[in-house]
């Protein structure tokens, strides 16, 4: 009977073809974190009136604050605004992260001493 990796027990996997695989996965891996590094996504809080925009890794690129979110009363409101698009963008990557990863993790579990 096969055991997980579809081979039959006491079987070894083929080195050469297992490095193969490692050296593909690595590849992909790497265009694939080239790939979040050079994306943006956006969060946006108080209707549109904050946006901010993070790199698919999760660091921050800009703010944006429309004027009409500015009170010089209420200034705690604006710096939650703030807060609450940030981490609406960085909730975004994290998606984009896992989108992009997830499969990748998935294909290393499947290498003997690569799963993630």
């Amino acid at each position: 009977m096969p055991n997980q990796r579809g081979m039959p027990p006491g079987a070894q996997p083929n080195m050469q073809q297992l490095m193969k695989q490692a050296q593909q996965l690595q590849a992909q891996m790497e265009a694939a974190q080239k790939e979040l590094a050079a994306s943006e996504v956006e969060g946006t809080a108080g209707g549109g009136l904050v946006k901010a925009t993070v790199s698919g890794t999760g660091d921050i690129m800009s703010v944006t604050i429309d004027p009409q979110a500015i009170d010089p009363d209420d200034a705690e409101t604006l710096g939650d605004l703030v807060v609450a698009a940030v981490r609406s963008a960085q909730e975004a990557a994290q998606k984009l992260q896992q989108d992009t990863l997830g499969p990748l993790a998935g294909a290393a579990g499947g290498l003997p001493g690569l799963g993630f």
